[in-house]
C-alpha cells in the first residue's frame, strides 16, 4: 500500500519519504495525539499501510504501552518497516495483505496514512466500512493522503504548488513534474469534500480536518453505530448511496 517496491536501505528511504510530504513528522505527532485522546493506555492499534514504518515508529515511541497491527501488501515494505522499527518491533504484530487481511479486532483506534489515495472511489468506501466495522462506538480513526480541488484548473495549480516544494527540497526539476505527471494520471484522488463524505458514508462521525499541506489532507473522525449515524445524517450529514 505504501506504493514502493524496492525502498532501499531504512535511512534512504525515511528522508525521501519526508522530502515528499511536508511536514511528514509532524503529522505523524500529531496523529498520535489524536489517537491518545481516546485510545486507552493498554490500548490496541491498527494501522492500515504500515509498510515502510514509520508511523508506527512515531507510535510505538510515543505511546510505549500501545500494541499495533500493521497491515501491507508488500514483503519488502514489511521488511522496511521492521528495519525502521528496530527494538520496537516487539510491539507490533504485522499481516501482509489488505484490509480484509485484517484482524477482526475491535481496536481502540486505527490510522491510514498515505495510502487511501492509491484506491479507487468504490474500493476506498469498501475499505473505510471495513475498518469501521473493527472499531468500538467512539474509537477514533485517523487519515492522510492526497486530496485536492479537481475543478476550475484547482487540479494543476496544486499539483504545480506539489511541484514547487520537491524543487524546494533539492528533487531535479524534471523528476518533480515527471512526479505530478503521475499523480494527475494514476492516482485516483478525490476532492477534500468526497473524501469527507466517504467518511460519513462508512460510518464515521466528528470528522474535522487536522492537516493540510499543498496536496495532502488528513483528517480525525470517531466510529458511530447505526443510531448515531442517523442522527449525523438529520443534522445535515448525507450519506452516499452505494
Amino acid at each position: 500500500m505504501s506504493g514502493a517496491t524496492h525502498p532501499g536501505d531504512a535511512a534512504s528511504y525515511a528522508a525521501r519519504v519526508a522530502r515528499h510530504v511536508p511536514g511528514l513528522h509532524d503529522m505523524h505527532r500529531m496523529a498520535g495525539i489524536l489517537l491518545a485522546e481516546h485510545v486507552p493506555e493498554n490500548g490496541r492499534v491498527l494501522v492500515l499501510g504500515a509498510g515502510g514504518g514509520l508511523e508506527l515508529r512515531a507510535f510505538a515511541q510515543a505511546y510505549p504501552s500501545w500494541r499495533f497491527d500493521g497491515i501491507d501488501p508488500s514483503p519488502d515494505m514489511i521488511a522496511q518497516a521492521q528495519d525502521i522499527l528496530g527494538k520496537d518491533r516487539a510491539h507490533v504484530i504485522f499481516h501482509q495483505g489488505y484490509i480484509d487481511d485484517a484482524p477482526e479486532g475491535p481496536f481502540d483506534g486505527a490510522t491510514c496514512l498515505l495510502t487511501l489515495h492509491f484506491l479507487p472511489r468504490d474500493e476506498r468506501l469498501r475499505t473505510l466500512r471495513e475498518l469501521h466495522r473493527r472499531l468500538p462506538d467512539g474509537a477514533p480513526f485517523v487519515m492522510a493522503h492526497h486530496s485536492f480541488p479537481l475543478t476550475g484548473g484547482q487540479q494543476d495549480l496544486w499539483l504545480r504548488r506539489n511541484a514547487a516544494w520537491l524543487i524546494a527540497e533539492g528533487t531535479p526539476e524534471a523528476q518533480a513534474m515527471a512526479g505530478i505527471s503521475s499523480i494527475k494520471q494514476q492516482l485516483p484522488v478525490l476532492p477534500p469534500e468526497e473524501d469527507e463524505l466517504l467518511l460519513t458514508t462508512a460510518g464515521f462521525r466528528d470528522i474535522q480536518l487536522f492537516y493540510a499541506a499543498f496536496t495532502f489532507k488528513g483528517w480525525v473522525a470517531r466510529a458511530c453505530q447505526p443510531g448515531d449515524l442517523q442522527s449525523s445524517m438529520r443534522h445535515g450529514h448525507v450519506p452516499l448511496t452505494t
